[in-house]
Order: structure tokens, then C-alpha cells, then sequence
């Protein structure tokens, strides 16, 4: 059975059973209050008749007063019945069928409770049996019983009012049920257009299309609504990690062509001159320099592999740190003295502001690789400019940067720097840009095993700075495992 279906039956059961206990607790109460009614209509007519019918001094029954009442009381079909102390009738007289009231009730009515009740009787007047709804009323004096006045009428009247009732009940009962059945049809297929709506979508994104919108309105709160909500922040996850998927798969073929592409420009010249020393096509006098060049060629392939190795050993965690306390401003400005004559040949002027005090928490070796590569990238990439290492405390941690007056970046080179092989364009990919684009990679890599964090801002034509932390020992991990290769 389809979930309409089933949604429809479900309202229409819960509305018509609702309607069935609803209708039956009103005929009830319909019946009840009919009934409560008429004994209250013949409480009160006795009443009366103990007032006026009744000579409590002589005992004489006013039988005119009762008569008149009952030809008032025609339409009702109302009759009175008096009885004596020794449960004989004294009104009327002569009463055809007239029977005594009965023991069980007599008892009650001698203590001087009232008794109501529908009764088969045999009427006074036709002397039939006939049902009827009876009130015993007893008429005390001094503690001694007098009368027993009762008020009698057929109950057909009564039946006849809760006929009438339970009619109209049934016809409103009838109408209510078509309405059920059009009101839960609504019901249903508003529920299940939204299910069916949450069903085409996870048609849609199993097909690899991800561009859906199923959220419902924000008054919607049900368990449908949040549903279809976390559907929809599952499949902006899903798009987003599609992106990130076809970011890194281009990313990979880049990276083996710029592998490929480092790797052969050395290998292109060793076989060149293998081949040309084969051949004897490289004159004597110029045999040594082409074996220098092969041996300069042989260490930059050997470079590469060792930098990948390095790479891949800080992205698995394979290495271990050997972490201490050391001056920052001494690793710096040995640093600065290894590269003062790189930096001096590109007309820069290498500047480090960091006081004595300065301590940092860190491998010494990793350290000095990190910042070994940050100044030497801002060598590379800045002509008669400035570049300044500044490091100072901050809380439970060392600051340091590195700001030059390069070339800069744009923002979209800024998004793929700590990737490998990566350079900003094709126009650097010589060795005066850096010879293999692993530098950043390897860097990123060693201060995230740290604890430590990296950022770098920079505006081409502006320059470029490098802003680094690295914990101090209370509150740097052991070693702080690597999530992620790419910023």
C-alpha cells in the first residue's frame, strides 16, 4: 500500500474514532440530562401537590387541584398517584390495576428518601402496561409518614427526545466523516509530497548531482523540516567535498607534471653530456666542466628524492622532534649570516630584530630548516629590497616573522603555496624562483608537527609576510599530528 495511503487511513482512523467516542459520550450525556430533566419537571410538580393537594391538618386529599393540574399537564401526559401510610392509593379512586409500590422502594421512602425511577406499570387510567419514568415523594409530619405523592409520565416522550438527538448526531456524524475523509487526505499528501520531495533529491545527488534545495521553511520544525535540513547541510558537505576532491585531483596531476617536469631538466642534461662525451663531441679542454655540471645535475636529482623523502616522513609523522628551549634571536642570526651574501648579490638588505631574550620551544635543526627557507624564498623573490625577521614573546608562545618587499602575491597564489612543486607562475620556474617549490611544503608541514600555526598575507607588487608561532614548553604537545597538507 502506498505511504498516501497509508498517511490518509491513519488521519481518517485517528479523526473517526475521535468523532465515534465524542458522539457516544454525547448521546450519554444527552440521555442523562433528558432523564434528569424530566424527574427534576416531576420533583417540582410533587412539591406543589404537597403544598396545595394535600390538607396535612385532616388529612383530605384536594382531588379538584389535582385534576385541574393534570389537565394542564395533558400534553405531557403527566399523571399523579397518591398513596396512605399503609401504601394504599387514596388518589384516584377506584383506580383499575392500582398496585401498591414496591417493598424495596416503600423502605426508602419511609425513612423519607425520594425515590426516582423508570418503572413497567400498569397504567391508572387505561390499566395497561406501559413504561414509565415515576417520582415517589414522601409527606412527613411530626416524623410520622402521611402521603406518598407520585408524579408519573410515559417515557415514549423522553425515549422520543433522545431519538431525535441520536438522528441528528448520526447526520452530523456522516457529514464529519466526508470531511474526514477529504481533510486527511490533505494531511497525507502534504506529508508525503515532502517525503517524496526529500526522495527526488537523494535520487538527484546519487546521480552526482549535488545542486539540490530541499530545506523547508524556517516555521516548519517538525521531524520531516529537520530532515530535510540535515539532508541539505549533508549534501553542501557532500558539494563541498566534491570541490576539494576535483581541487586536489588537479592539484595531483600538477604536481606529477611539475615532478616530472623537475626531475627531467637534470636528466636531459646528464644524458646530453653522457652522450656527447660517448661520442667524443665535447672537446678535452671541456671535459671537466660538463663532468662538474653532471655531478651539480646528479646532486639536484638526489636533492629532489631527498626532499620528497623529508616531505612524506613530516605528512606521515615519521620523524621524531628532539624539542628544547634555545635563544631565537642566536638561531636567527646565524641564519641571517648564511644568507647575507645571497641576499647582498640581489642587492637586499636582511634586517633581524629579535632581542636576547627572545626563547623558543623547538627542534633546533626543524627550526632553522623552517626559517632557513621562509628568508631564503623572500631572497628569491624580492630585488633591492628589504626583508626583516622579527621575533619576540608572546603569551605561552614565540611570534615570529618574516616581511619582505618582493613581488608579493595575489590571492589566488596565496590558496596553493603549501602545496608541493607549487609555483606561482610558469615564468618562475627556473633557480633563481627556488629549484623545486617543496621549500613552503616542507615548512607548512614541520611547524603544524610543532603545535605551532603559519600564516602568510601578501599583495603583489607589495611584499609578503610570514607570521609563525611556535608553543612554549607548557603548552606545546609532545607532537602535534598532521591533518591536513594543503592551507
Amino acid at each position: 500500500m502506498k505511504l498516501l495511503y497509508q498517511q490518509m487511513l491513519a488521519f481518517f482512523g485517528v479523526i473517526a474514532i475521535t468523532l465515534a467516542i465524542f458522539g457516544i459520550l454525547m448521546v450519554r450525556s444527552t440521555s442523562n440530562t433528558v432523564w434528569d430533566n424530566s424527574f427534576d419537571q416531576l420533583e417540582e410538580y410533587t412539591d406543589v401537590l404537597t403544598q396545595r393537594a394535600v390538607d396535612q391538618n385532616t388529612y383530605m386529599i384536594n382531588a379538584q387541584f389535582i385534576q385541574n393540574s393534570e389537565e394542564i399537564l395533558a400534553k405531557q401526559h403527566t399523571r399523579f398517584m397518591i398513596y396512605d401510610a399503609t401504601n394504599q392509593a387514596r388518589y384516584p379512586q377506584m383506580a383499575q390495576g392500582t398496585r401498591p409500590i414496591a417493598t424495596k422502594y416503600w423502605r426508602q421512602l419511609k425513612k423519607g428518601t425520594a425515590v426516582a425511577l423508570p418503572e413497567l406499570t400498569t397504567n391508572p387510567q387505561t390499566g395497561k402496561q406501559q413504561s414509565l419514568v415515576i417520582y415517589y415523594k414522601p409527606v412527613f409530619l411530626s416524623g410520622k409518614l402521611l402521603f406518598v405523592i407520585a408524579a408519573f409520565a410515559p417515557v415514549d416522550n423522553i425515549q422520543s427526545a433522545i431519538n431525535k438527538t441520536e438522528h441528528n448526531l448520526l447526520i452530523a456524524f456522516f457529514f464529519s466523516m466526508l470531511a474526514a475523509v477529504v481533510v486527511s487526505y490533505f494531511l497525507a499528501r502534504f506529508q508525503v509530497n515532502r517525503i517524496n520531495r526529500l526522495r527526488a533529491a537523494t535520487h538527484q545527488v546519487a546521480e552526482g548531482d549535488y545542486d539540490v534545495d530541499v530545506a523547508f521553511p524556517t516555521k516548519a520544525h517538525d521531524e520531516v523540516a529537520a530532515l530535510a535540513n540535515d539532508f541539505q547541510d549533508m549534501v553542501g558537505s557532500l558539494r563541498a567535498s566534491q570541490a576539494e576532491i576535483h581541487r586536489q585531483e588537479e592539484r595531483r596531476r600538477q604536481f606529477m607534471a611539475d615532478a616530472a617536469h623537475e626531475m627531467r631538466t637534470p636528466l636531459t642534461t646528464i644524458n646530453g653530456l653522457l652522450e656527447g662525451l660517448a661520442y667524443d663531441a665535447i672537446p678535452e679542454e671541456s671535459k671537466g666542466e660538463s663532468i662538474t655540471l653532471m655531478r651539480n645535475e646528479t646532486k639536484r636529482l638526489i636533492r629532489l628524492v631527498n626532499e620528497n623523502l623529508d616531505y612524506e616522513k613530516i605528512r606521515t609523522n615519521q620523524i621524531a622532534l628532539n624539542k628544547r628551549t634555545f635563544s631565537a634571536a642566536t638561531a636567527l642570526q646565524g641564519i641571517a649570516t648564511q644568507l647575507h651574501q645571497k641576499a647582498e648579490s640581489a642587492g637586499d638588505t636582511l634586517t633581524v630584530q629579535a632581542p636576547d631574550t627572545v626563547m623558543v620551544y623547538a627542534d633546533h635543526d626543524r627550526f632553522v630548516q623552517v626559517m632557513f627557507n621562509i628568508i631564503q624564498n623572500a631572497i628569491q623573490f624580492t630585488d633591492h629590497g628589504e626583508i626583516t625577521i622579527t621575533a619576540k614573546a608572546g603569551y605561552h608562545q614565540t611570534e615570529l616573522s618574516v616581511s619582505d618587499t618582493g613581488i608579493g602575491m595575489s590571492a589566488d597564489q596565496l590558496k596553493n603555496i603549501w602545496e608541493r612543486y607549487y609555483k606561482a607562475d610558469p615564468s618562475r620556474k627556473n633557480t633563481k624562483y627556488g629549484e623545486s617549490g617543496l621549500g613552503l611544503a616542507i615548512v607548512h608541514q614541520l611547524v603544524t608537527l610543532h603545535g605551532g600555526t603559519i600564516d602568510v598575507t601578501s599583495e603583489l607588487g607589495q611584499g609578503t609576510t610570514f607570521t609563525l608561532t611556535f608553543p612554549d614548553e607548557a603548552t606545546a604537545p609532545s607532537q602535534a599530528p598532521i591533518t591536513h597538507t594543503a592551507k
